[in-house]
């Protein structure tokens, strides 16, 4: 694999994001993601599941340059489609998934991180969509999974001013459950995963179902209308701009197209 690597040790897998300098979430890492979670789930010599990022951060979002290479709405809205597909399978997983993020977990990165079943961060880590600041809008399920952690006044506040959020302003809002220095993060996580791995693999996959009973209807029409904004958005001229604007280091210009 290219963009990740993992192992796994006393009942614990580690999923580490590699894919320097910012950990962005390319098609291709999901599709890698996708085939990780294939082979994880049928070991059972695998418990528990920690992700976390290699470098400087957890991901510090999608992979903006890649998005010049996708011209229709349709192909926007399939890749929404898929990291939407991907993490509704995260949330499902039979198997306990921590995030351990450090650094930062920003767009599409805290759209993972949003996934798994809870996150620890690092005291300083920086966590927010900021894709209103690019002319774009989530697409991976973020503006369903936000507002159920912060609520939807915060995330109202989180998405139009595009600011993040700090690692400990993360567990004092709900995001997050614990916050840690930057360099503890994955030792805790790997801490919490060993006390999670010696629950009975059953009654952990039973209250992982019923954990999901709490995502209504509402959440999947949420979903699906999101993705197909995604895809209209992205063609806009006022999202080609803000593209444009973040691969030459400006600010953008937008004109309400």
């Amino acid at each position: 694999m290219e963009n990740l690597t993992w192992s796994y040790q006393e009942g614990i897998a580690t999923i580490t994001i590699k894919r320097p300098p910012a950990n962005a979430l390319s098609q291709g890492l999901l599709r890698e993601l996708s085939a990780v979670l294939d082979e994880v789930e049928p070991n059972t010599d695998v418990r528990v599941i920690v992700i976390h990022g290699e470098g400087r951060f957890f991901s510090a979002g999608a992979d903006i340059k890649e998005f010049t290479t996708v011209s229709s709405p349709e192909g926007f809205r399939d890749l929404g489609k898929y990291g939407q597909d991907l993490f509704d399978r995260m949330e499902k997983f039979p198997k306990p998934i921590i995030a351990a993020i450090h650094g930062a977990a920003l767009g599409g990165g805290l759209e993972l991180a949003m996934a798994c079943h809870f996150r620890l961060v690092g005291e300083n880590t920086k966590l927010g969509l900021p894709e209103l600041q690019l002319g774009l809008i989530p697409g991976f399920a973020g503006t369903q999974r936000l507002p159920k952690y912060v609520g939807v006044g915060r995330a109202a506040e989180m998405l139009f001013t595009s600011e993040p959020i700090t690692g400990l302003e993360a567990v004092q809002f709900g995001l997050a459950n614990h916050a840690y220095p930057e360099n503890e993060v994955l030792e805790q996580a790997i801490k919490l995963a060993g006390k999670i791995a010696k629950k009975s693999t059953g009654a952990l996959k039973a209250t992982i179902q019923l954990l999901n009973y709490a995502k209504n209807q509402e959440f999947y029409e949420g979903s699906q209308k999101e993705a197909e904004l995604f895809g209209e958005i992205f063609v806009s001229p006022d999202a080609k701009e803000g593209i444009q604007a973040f691969i030459e280091k400006r600010e953008p210009h937008f004109k309400g197209e």
